[in-house]
């Protein structure tokens, strides 16, 4: 099951909000509090929170789904209204900024402070993603989604290969398969944001979380850090290379092109989040249970990032606004994200929870063996670095992935690669 994603170009429409917004809230009648979620299969687990929160609570909780295809646009409008939602979904990071600058988002330490229990149940690098310069706005409503280097195990086999355990085995294994007649990594290249994946963890390998701290905490000069530019370097070495084929720039995601290849055995390897595993067992369930590895991206020798942290999606949040009639209540809502029957039921739909110490139920989910390996990836991380087009405001974001575009299609050198990223 996949949690969705928002792109940078979905996000930039929050750039538009107005500063005339009226108080009120409570969607369409103010008796109730209005959930808002994304619609999609997932929402099954928010129904039975709600379900225990209406039998617990005085206030009435009643979830409002809206379609994916105009999420964004519509919490846009009503934010803007007398009609914003008491508690909603959101992805963290760009995606609830304009709301946090406007004031108009509940600020959640004093909540977490007088919770202790329900603040210690998240994975720290997970819940420190729900912040907005240093104060938290969110709270961990889904599963986590890290970044996984997946590959071919029957490819692999037939080469003689093994999985890469640093930046010389990547380097060596393009080299084996394109002699082998495989393209070594598919990329789906007309859709940018997958490369961009590329460089979070290079960056984050070579110069630590520091770096991308730098830059997302509005220091343009952030990008010009030596790491950033060894990185750029490093994907222009992998291009040349050979690693992603020659015909990268025209295959897509969205409709299964990059995943399609590592299934057919037309590609060795796929840096992808941790929903691919979801993709292959829908589109190719034979290859899903018998063929797909996968493994934790690289260190790099001589780097100053820990090899153990991570990239991508650490979850989905729920925020409140903070004039919802019915605050006390919202507040108490957000409590029921970290219970047993809640990360019970995530874990039997399929998703892996964001709470501590929730080893064993994970013996109860469609693909334990590898929901156990991102759980005890994202468990142990020291730092989880949410994908730069979600963490980066909409008029820095979508530029940025222009410029990734660019490098990857070898439009512009590192050099301009740098260059073009610290004048935004």
């Amino acid at each position: 099951m996949t949690t969705p994603r928002v792109s940078a170009a979905a996000v930039a429409a929050l750039a538009l909000l107005g500063t005339t917004a009226c108080g009120g809230g409570g969607g369409a009648g103010s008796d109730e509090m209005h959930v808002w979620m994304y619609q999609d299969t997932l929402v099954v687990v928010q129904e039975g929170a709600v379900e225990r929160f209406n039998a617990d609570s005085d206030a009435e909780a009643v979830i409002d789904e809206v379609p994916g295809d105009s999420y964004v646009e519509r919490l846009r409008t009503a934010m803007g209204s007398s009609k914003k939602p008491d508690v909603f979904f959101n992805w963290g990071g760009g995606s609830i900024e304009p709301y946090v600058e406007q004031g108009m988002l509940e600020p959640l330490d004093d909540m977490l402070a007088e919770n202790p229990e329900f603040a210690g149940s998240f994975i720290p690098s997970v819940l420190e993603s729900g912040k907005i310069d240093g104060v938290q706005y969110g709270i961990p409503l889904r599963g986590t989604q890290p970044v996984i280097l997946f590959y071919n195990e029957a490819v692999f086999e037939e080469a003689g290969a093994e999985p890469p355990e640093t930046w010389d085995d990547i380097l060596d294994l393009v080299d084996t398969f394109n002699e082998e007649g495989v393209t070594p990594f598919a990329l789906a290249g007309a859709d940018p944001w997958t490369e961009q994946m590329w460089l979070q963890y290079l960056v984050d390998r070579i110069g630590g979380p520091e770096v991308f701290e730098r830059i997302v905490g509005g220091d343009s000069e952030g990008w010009r850090d030596p790491a950033v530019l060894e990185a750029a370097e490093m994907v222009a070495e992998l291009v040349d290379r050979g690693a992603f084929g020659d015909a990268y720039a025209s295959v897509s995601y969205t409709e299964g092109g990059a995943s399609t290849l590592l299934s057919e055995g037309r590609a060795a390897m796929h840096l992808m989040g941790s929903w691919e595993y979801s993709t292959h067992l829908d589109q190719a369930e034979d290859f899903a249970k018998e063929d797909l590895g996968y493994t934790a991206f690289p260190p790099i020798d001589g780097g100053e990032g820990d090899p153990a942290n991570v990239v991508g999606n650490p979850t989905n949040f729920f925020s409140v606004t903070s004039d919802s009639p019915h605050l006390d209540s919202a507040l108490e809502f957000l409590t029921y994200t970290s219970q047993e029957e809640y990360v019970a039921d995530m874990v039997a739909n399929g998703e892996v929870p964001t709470t501590t110490g929730a080893e064993e139920l994970l013996a109860d989910s469609p693909s334990p063996d590898f929901a156990t390996f991102q759980y005890e990836m994202v468990r142990d991380a020291p730092h989880f670095q949410l994908s730069w087009d979600q963490a980066l405001p909409p008029d820095v974001a979508t530029p940025m992935v222009t410029e990734i575009e660019s490098l990857f299609n070898g439009q512009s050198t590192p050099e301009q690669f740098v260059d073009a990223l610290a004048a935004l």
